[in-house]
């Protein structure tokens, strides 16, 4: 039976399969493995909509409508959201937990990952991060996990009252980092609107000020931002470039970012404002 909480109905399986040119398997972890892969190299982690206030939220029916129909990626909330509906209509064992990003005494619970439960071993995925998992990582004390170059690890911690929490990392520059750190309290859809709504209207919100587009491609990491465009390369060093405002229209086309030609003009007429703040 599915948790009509979540709207599952909402989704386009087929749909959703096809944009990521995968078939329908039988739950396993070769078969989570391969779908979190292509979720994560299909749909661009972005905050476009936030920046533009047009974000249409982050129920199912919107996320799906947004990223399998209109060519677009989200950030966490909107790939949690999706990935866990694509999990459940395929028949996984599929929890759904918010985390902290950084340090976890003063950081909101402002980010969503997915459990996955298969032969009564808990894999972590994490879709929706900036620099995102490839693939599921066993939620373990001290598990680690290496694809393409990409190295990552799950530390338990104890949070005293508030029980367990697993932190991932990052292994970059010489050394492990903490990417966020996710806790064991159910979550019901109300959750995810509220973090939503303060990651997308806070003033001191990053998403709110500045543009994040990143994604992952073969053997190569690329962020959008202020900043510039960041390049990673697992065993080379980081590179990075400065991005003006007329790069912006084929930059969103790389990084697989539909907008219509409106859009496109709005977002670059913010990126003045955003560059003197970066």
């Amino acid at each position: 039976m599915t948790d009509d909480r979540w709207h599952l109905d909402e989704l386009d399986l087929p749909a959703y399969l096809a944009r990521t040119g995968l078939a329908a398997r039988r739950p396993s972890i070769e078969a989570l493995d391969e779908l979190h892969t292509a979720h994560v190299r299909t749909f661009p982690f972005e905050n476009i909509d936030v920046l533009l206030r047009q974000h249409p939220g982050v129920q199912l029916g919107a996320v799906a409508e947004k990223f399998v129909e209109r060519g677009r990626g989200g950030y966490c909330f909107e790939h949690g959201t999706l990935f866990a509906a694509v999990l459940e209509r395929l028949g996984y064992d599929v929890e759904r937990h918010l985390g902290r990003v950084g340090d976890p005494g003063t950081a909101g619970r402002t980010h969503m990952t997915v459990v996955v439960t298969i032969e009564g071993r808990r894999y972590l995925c994490d879709p929706g991060f900036g620099m995102s998992l490839l693939r599921p990582i066993l939620l373990e004390h001290g598990a680690q996990d290496d694809r393409d170059g990409w190295a990552y690890r799950v530390q338990r911690i104890d949070e005293g009252g508030a029980g367990a929490a697993w932190r991932l990392e990052r292994f970059r520059d010489e050394e492990w980092q903490r990417m966020h750190t996710t806790d064991e309290v159910p979550v019901r859809p109300v959750d995810l609107v509220m973090g939503h709504h303060f990651t997308s209207t806070f003033p001191g919100s990053h998403f709110t000020q500045r543009l994040i587009l990143a994604r992952h491609g073969d053997n190569r990491h690329t962020t959008v931002s202020p900043e510039g465009l960041t390049t990673r390369v697992p065993g080379r060093p980081t590179t990075r470039t400065d991005v003006a405002a007329e790069d912006l229209p084929a930059l969103l086309r790389e990084h697989g970012v539909t907008l219509s030609e409106e859009e496109v003009q709005r977002l670059v007429a913010l990126w003045p404002g955003m560059l003197d703040a970066a």
